[in-house]
């Protein structure tokens, strides 16, 4: 978030010059790929990343200045990797009954290693339901490659469900912060009475920038199954997040769920 606020409200953040600025970690949520390589153009530095949470005392995997070179270099698919696992960590993606999932499958990420928590204060049964198995169980949905590399694609519980057909909101609004309007973009589910969910798009746009929601659904047709498509995009002027950044999808769900008895499309 930081990150992208450096480069939208400073309009010269590229033309400057930071002669002592040597690295920039970075971490808290994930980042859109046309976020970060317009930080390396601008900054001009070494890039890390970090991803982890609280219950891992706060870091899994790495992904390094040689990875982000790497991806420069021609893999850039390796921009929206988390890295791989640190020295004396292990990193797992495995389906609904903890079993690990062939490369490129999504699953959700457990983590194994001497950083992982002990334990929720006086919550016993949360305790043994993240640590089942011994490994620490993150919610987030998450693939592996053959190398180790990591990629996170969502939260679980912000998985969309319509039609019958899972949608994680990451893959849309990576391609959303690719329309130069774009400052900010979430994709959630809202209710549907036919499909159980609908895509929904909300949107912060740059300052003296426009756009419409016909725009910026057209921009998606030919780079994503039409299925995955928002049906619907709404303009805000901010994006709630908590402390460290991360955007609070259950309060931009919650006006379009009020009188619903489930949270979920049926």
């Amino acid at each position: 978030v930081m990150i992208q606020l450096c480069l939208v409200n400073v309009p010269d953040a590229a033309s400057r010059q930071y002669p002592d600025l040597r690295v920039i970690v970075y971490g808290g949520s994930a980042i859109a790929e046309q976020t970060l390589r317009s930080a390396l153009e601008a900054f001009r530095c070494d890039f890390v990343q970090g991803y982890g949470m609280t219950e891992l005392t706060a870091i899994a995997t790495n992904l390094l200045p040689e990875d982000h070179r790497r991806a420069l270099a021609g893999e850039p698919g390796l921009l929206v990797s988390a890295g791989r696992a640190l020295l004396g960590t292990e990193v797992r993606v495995v389906d609904a009954e903890d079993q690990p999932v062939p490369p490129g499958t999504i699953g959700e990420v457990v983590v194994r290693g001497p950083q992982v928590m002990r334990g929720y204060w006086n919550r016993p049964d949360a305790t043994a339901e993240a640590l089942r198995g011994g490994w620490m169980h993150t919610g987030d949905a998450g693939t592996m490659d053959a190398e180790g590399f990591l990629y996170i694609q969502d939260r679980v519980k912000d998985m969309i469900v319509t039609g019958g057909e899972n949608v994680y909101p990451r893959e849309i609004e990576e391609l959303l912060y690719q329309h130069p309007a774009v400052a900010e973009a979430a994709v959630i589910g809202v209710p549907d009475v036919t499909w159980g969910e609908a895509i929904k798009a909300i949107v912060v746009l740059r300052a003296g920038k426009s756009a419409t929601a016909e725009e910026l659904v057209a921009g998606l047709r030919g780079r994503l199954a039409d299925y995955k498509h928002p049906r619907s995009v709404d303009f805000v002027a901010a994006l709630p997040r908590n402390p460290s950044g991360k955007v609070l999808k259950r309060e931009l769900r919650e006006p379009y769920w009020e009188g619903h008895a489930r949270r979920v499309g049926g």
